[in-house]
């Protein structure tokens, strides 16, 4: 990317504030997995509830985007891998303010935390992807199909890192192909 360039994956401040509020839905749903190891510790709470005022237009771009990285480190006072998912769904809600394709990240670190969470049930991660899309409004669906396909863009979330891989990509593929078919 270029100077002055901004990535597919960015969306508008409205596309952003429309996705962050079902982003941070996705990341309430598994939040109890991290507070039940980490009790007391309100940092993943609080990514959401800003991602939730963010997605209201209270609060704006440029302060989230300083404190995007605050709510990933409360992962590491998870206890097991599950509840570290869930702490960095909160994390990726509240980077939504930053980059619009984080909600997509929130919800596939969201199905980790519910498969991880019951190891034992094979259809866990499954059953939460198909919640979070049933839980999309149109406009909900109108943005996250202005992103780019993951892996298709080399920059941001859905470029060829972390998300495009094992149980996150297959998440998030899951949830692109509802939209397309929307």
């Amino acid at each position: 990317m270029t100077a002055g360039t901004v990535s597919a994956q960015t969306l508008t401040e409205e596309d952003r504030r429309t996705v962050a509020a079902w982003a941070a839905d996705c990341a309430e749903r598994v939040l109890p997995v991290f507070e039940a190891e980490a009790p007391g510790v309100g940092v993943p709470r609080e990514a959401i509830e800003r991602a939730r005022a963010f997605a209201r237009g209270e609060l704006d771009a440029a302060g989230e985007i300083r404190r995007r990285f605050v709510a990933g480190r409360a992962a590491h006072r998870a206890t097991t891998p599950a509840g570290a998912a869930a702490a960095r769904a909160a994390a990726q809600a509240a980077a939504v303010a930053h980059m619009g394709a984080h909600a997509l990240g929130a919800a596939a670190y969201a199905s980790r935390a519910a498969a991880l969470a019951h190891p034992h049930d094979a259809e866990a991660r499954d059953r939460e992807v198909q919640r979070q899309a049933a839980a999309m409004t149109a406009a909900v669906r109108t943005a996250l199909a202005r992103l780019p396909r993951l892996g298709d863009d080399p920059s941001g979330p859905l470029g060829p890192g972390l998300l495009a891989s094992g149980d996150l990509g297959a998440a998030i593929r899951l949830l692109q192909a509802v939209v397309a078919q929307r």
